[in-house]
């Protein structure tokens, strides 16, 4: 079986993340977790490179953007 590439894991966890433990104002929401534009205004990377990464367009992000990402 192959592991799951950077983009499923990264959206499993925006899924899994609770919008209000990040001082986002939390909104109604048709879905649970981060938007993607939340995550993007938290890790300091642009909306369109969130999207390459999940869509697996971006395969291969830079140490300090996985940070980033991690760190939001």
């Amino acid at each position: 079986m192959k592991a799951p590439g950077f983009g499923t894991l990264l959206r499993g966890f925006r899924d899994r993340c609770d919008a209000d433990l990040t001082g986002m104002v939390a909104t109604a929401r048709r879905a649970p977790g981060l938007r993607r534009e939340e995550l993007a205004l938290l890790a300091g990377v642009s909306v369109d490179y969130v999207v390459q990464l999940e869509q697996g367009r971006a395969a291969r992000p830079s140490a300090p953007v996985v940070a980033a990402l991690s760190r939001a």
